[in-house]
């Protein structure tokens, strides 16, 4: 893995940009396709609290709780059209692009994908997990964003009529963008908030109650038939684009605003 040099932004509560920060972080490079590579950031190990407090946000991101997550990698990006089309051999998104993420997606599709992928890689590619997604989207951060408490039409692809607490509407863009658009966080990921919804692999649950405390896929006692996603997306309100903003989706189901990034287990 190679090391590489980024800066995140900062925003004030007005959607003010008040900070570049500099952040160094590695990177795995997976050769998928012709001209086509799936770049994999180093996540490291850590704790972090999940969810809400204070009384904002919606019930099923109570109680807030704190998990430990091991080191994995996950996609710098969401997974785009180019790399879809790699593995799948097909390009399902209303909107076209390489440079785009793929949406349209079903829960299980996401997950076929990951099966293609490890057995073509030779590497155990996955979903990531709700900690382990909310944990990288973070990147250190307890604010209601990774940028702050508020976003803007600058740093991501929201519907930004409707802003979240002080910060400013810009304007709506209708569609998703390429993956490379905007800032990443601090921990070097992009579209963490907005473009597409993310498929993680957990079984849907309506609370975080009886949550476990580490940073795997929580797959019991909750609605199998149903999985949760993240993030956010073109068409979403601020307010669900909030780190720690969940949606109920049928696993069988795509739709135009929702997509996914995968994971990998640190080898050696």
């Amino acid at each position: 893995m190679d090391a590489f040099e980024f800066s995140s932004v900062t925003l004030n509560e007005y959607g003010e940009i008040v900070a570049r920060p500099a952040h160094r972080a590695r990177l795995f490079v997976e050769k998928i396709g012709p001209g086509v590579a799936l770049e994999m950031v180093l996540i490291p190990p850590g704790r972090c609290l999940i969810g809400t407090s204070g009384g904002a946000g919606h019930p099923d991101e109570y109680p807030q709780h704190l998990v430990e997550v091991d080191a994995f990698l996950i996609g710098r990006y969401p997974i785009t059209q180019a790399q879809w089309l790699a593995i799948m051999g097909s390009n399902p998104a209303r909107f076209k692009g390489e440079k785009r993420p793929v949406e349209g997606v079903s829960w299980l599709e996401a997950e076929a994908f990951c099966r293609r992928l490890s057995k073509k890689s030779g590497r155990a590619y996955r979903l990531p997990a709700e900690a382990e997604w909310e944990y990288a989207c973070r990147a250190g951060s307890t604010t209601a964003f990774a940028y702050g408490e508020t976003i803007t039409a600058e740093v991501a692809n929201y519907n930004s009529e409707y802003p979240y607490g002080f910060g400013p509407t810009g304007f709506y863009r209708h569609e998703t963008t390429e993956v490379d658009t905007f800032p990443p966080n601090a921990f070097g990921l992009h579209d963490m908030h907005g473009n597409v919804w993310e498929w993680c692999a957990d079984w849907w649950h309506d609370s975080y109650e009886g949550a476990p405390a580490g940073g795997r896929a929580w797959t019991a006692g909750g609605k199998s038939a149903y999985r949760a996603a993240r993030g956010g997306s073109w068409h979403d309100t601020s307010d669900l684009c909030r780190s720690a903003a969940r949606l109920k989706l049928p696993a069988g189901e795509g739709d135009e605003f929702v997509g996914f990034r995968v994971v990998c287990e640190v080898w050696e």
